[in-house]
């Protein structure tokens, strides 16, 4: 009888413990709350899976008042480049691709004419396009292009007419494979060889190389996919202007396009160092590989993912335009993930990050 009490007094302080601990989770959470970002999603959870906490604070739709729900999808923007770069790698072990290879080799003849204006397609690889090294100009980086999405948001964009901009706007950025040079467009030509290779959608495509659904992602679909992750799909917002309305294209291709929770992204990051995603273990050490060039890079990027310090400890990372970050941390073996729906300013770091790991005692002192 007395072991029995014992082990109900024990699991009873761990649930106090955990209410207390996630009181306090919550009340930071709410500390990130502004005028300009009015509401925050987020997720942490340990690499066993002993430990989980997501919650949400402040308001969905500004127009409504309605709060935040922990369950809610967003626009993932460019941490669907991690989701981008793992479907390569399933191709190159299904050896149908080699990293080396060109990108002539692969891609359409439409975009080959297109690209082959400004660059030499036969001497750029796809290794060169995975870590931001093709020397490709990033459409995005057009004046153009945020004209167009900021005073006709439901302009409907093709990868083609991206391409068409990346040439016609700017010039190569070289010397190529020797700089890193972040650029949308390489991701936009990657996702046609996911299509190309699979014989589907891109968000189909993916689904299938990288097991989305055997993971139990529900919640992770290209916008327009799935009608439930459509219907909980907050409102994000940039430079306090609600984007709910803005066509999905502009962000779709391979750079950006995805939806998910906070928790199922912290679920493929798991499976993904968790060895459940690649079928060999050496393709993940592929993907992380590290990268040195002569002149340092602005971001420590290998490829679909990039490293940080939080609070002094190293961790892998990818994060997006509308707010979003994930993290994982192998000292800890701790996983996070955030969505600011008016994003954050200032920082590679979310700081909602390097405050939850203050509340846990966590850091590299």
């Amino acid at each position: 009888m007395k072991s029995i009490h014992s082990f109900l007094g024990i699991a009873l302080f761990t649930a106090i413990w955990n209410q207390v601990q996630a009181q306090k989770f919550q009340q930071v959470l709410q500390s990130e709350i502004t005028e300009s970002n009015p509401g925050i999603l987020f997720t942490v959870e340990s690499g066993d899976e002993s430990f989980s906490w997501s919650g949400a604070a402040g308001i969905n739709d500004r127009a409504l008042g309605d709060s935040l729900q922990i369950e809610e999808t967003f626009r993932i923007a460019s941490v669907t480049k991690t989701y981008v770069t793992a479907g390569i790698l399933r191709l190159m072990e299904k050896s149908i691709l080699k990293l080396e290879d060109p990108i002539s080799k692969h891609i359409s003849q439409e975009h080959t004419k297109i690209l082959s204006q400004d660059y030499d397609l036969d001497k750029i690889t796809i290794r060169q396009i995975l870590r931001h090294s093709a020397g490709f100009f990033d459409h995005t980086n057009a004046p153009e292009f945020f004209e167009t999405v900021v005073n006709a948001p439901d302009h409907e964009w093709t990868r083609t007419e991206q391409l068409q901009m990346g040439v016609e706007k700017g010039d190569p950025i070289g010397p190529l494979g020797k700089q890193f040079s972040y650029s949308d467009t390489g991701y936009v030509i990657l996702g046609e060889l996911i299509e190309k290779y699979t014989g589907k959608s891109l968000d189909s495509g993916l689904k299938e190389l990288l097991r989305i659904e055997a993971l139990g992602l529900n919640r992770t679909d290209f916008e327009r996919m799935d009608a439930e992750t459509d219907q909980l799909r907050i409102h994000q917002y940039f430079q306090g202007r609600d984007t709910y309305q803005f066509s999905p294209t502009m962000d779709y291709y391979g750079g950006g396009g995805i939806l998910s929770t906070t928790q199922e992204l912290v679920d493929f990051f798991q499976a993904l160092f968790q060895g459940k995603v690649f079928e060999k273990a050496e393709t993940l050490e592929i993907m992380l590989e590290p990268v040195t060039y002569e002149t340092k890079a602005r971001m420590d990027y290998q490829m679909g993912m990039y490293k940080i310090k939080v609070n002094g400890l190293e961790a892998f990372s990818h994060s997006g335009f509308w707010g979003t970050q994930v993290i994982y941390i192998p000292e800890l073996n701790l996983y996070m993930s955030a969505n600011y729906s008016g994003g954050w300013r200032g920082s590679a770091v979310a700081p909602i990050f390097e405050k939850i790991l203050l509340e846990m005692g966590k850091s590299s002192e």
